[in-house]
């Protein structure tokens, strides 16, 4: 069994590679039950979350099983811990015999960030010229350099509770190449983006559907549980709903969990998943003044398919 590191993904990974083995992945289908999801309870501190994620190729004696073991602790961001941690098996699907350990915690930004740059290749405006990241941790940047491998965007801006650890991301992307600069007024911010690309744990919503302008693309990717909302019901109601899959989305996401409750919109009003997107089935972006929305929840299949990748490419 081969260990793949932190440092191993970042030396075989691009972005472009990444997000076309999604794609293929997302086209074909592969077996992925709903995640098992616990609830830890801390005292003194924020609920922890214990995840399990199985998936296997649908021929599964030709391809691969695969399971992601990974933890959200929310409290992580005092100690200077990222709050996802996370480790993966990749085993053979005819006998299986392990045969890769990777760092679970890397392959999921990895992973996480390219699907919201697959759904922006269907999605995102195609001539943008400012996007827009909401959160600063540990998944910020790569969903700013993902979004900037899909479409050329002519400034990043960041927005972050911490306005220093918003500075932080902007010089990182500014030594990368890109112009980058951070910003405190939010909801300005949201009123000129192309495109908006939300990672945070917020209980609250933080993007305003009534600031949008014709043409944006919200890529929501934080508020993984019922009871966190990274945008308002204003922002379902003027948008085009996308997502990864519509079980996860209309189950754990917030932000598509608690319109459904409210009857702000129905399953009916979700136009595509990314299966949907990625074999045709839907076109996606209908026209340049269309708002879309697209929530990530995460899929076992986006762990599995970049896995795979991984142990390829490591060969």
């Amino acid at each position: 069994m081969h260990f793949i590191s932190a440092d191993d993904l970042d030396r075989l990974y691009t972005f472009p590679a990444v997000i076309d083995a999604l794609g293929e992945a997302f086209a074909a289908g592969v077996n992925a039950p709903l995640r098992h999801h616990h609830t830890i309870e801390h005292e003194g501190g924020l609920d922890q979350t214990l995840l399990l994620m199985p998936a296997w190729s649908k021929a599964v004696t030709e391809g691969h099983i695969g399971v992601k073991i990974a933890t959200v602790t929310p409290d992580n961001g005092k100690l200077s811990l990222p709050a996802v941690m996370a480790s993966y098996i990749l085993m053979d699907g005819k006998t299986g015999a392990p045969q890769a350990l990777i760092d679970g915690t890397r392959l999921t930004l990895w992973r996480t960030s390219c699907a919201s740059g697959l759904a922006a290749r269907y999605l995102a405006p195609s001539s943008p010229e400012t996007l827009l990241v909401v959160g600063a941790g540990e998944l910020a940047p790569f969903l700013a350099r993902a979004h900037a491998s899909v479409r050329d965007y002519k400034r990043i801006v960041v927005w972050n509770r911490s306005a220093g650890n918003a500075e932080k991301l902007a010089a990182s992307l500014i030594e990368d190449g890109f112009d980058a600069s951070a910003t405190t007024d939010l909801d300005d911010a949201v009123s000129k983006a192309d495109t908006i690309t939300a990672a945070t744990l917020s209980p609250v919503p933080l993007i305003k559907g009534e600031l949008l302008k014709p043409g944006t693309h919200v890529d929501l990717v934080g508020a993984f549980t019922p009871k966190m909302r990274e945008s308002d019901d204003d922002c379902i109601r003027r948008a085009s709903v996308f997502v990864d899959t519509i079980e996860g989305a209309s189950k754990e996401g917030g932000d598509i969990v608690q319109p459904l409750a409210a009857g702000v919109m129905t399953v009916d009003d979700i136009r595509a998943d990314l299966h949907a997107l990625t074999t045709g089935a839907h076109s996606g972006r209908a026209s340049d003044d269309e708002i879309t929305l697209f929530k990530s929840t995460g899929a076992a299949l986006e762990d599995l398919a970049a896995a795979i990748l991984a142990a390829e490419l490591a060969a």
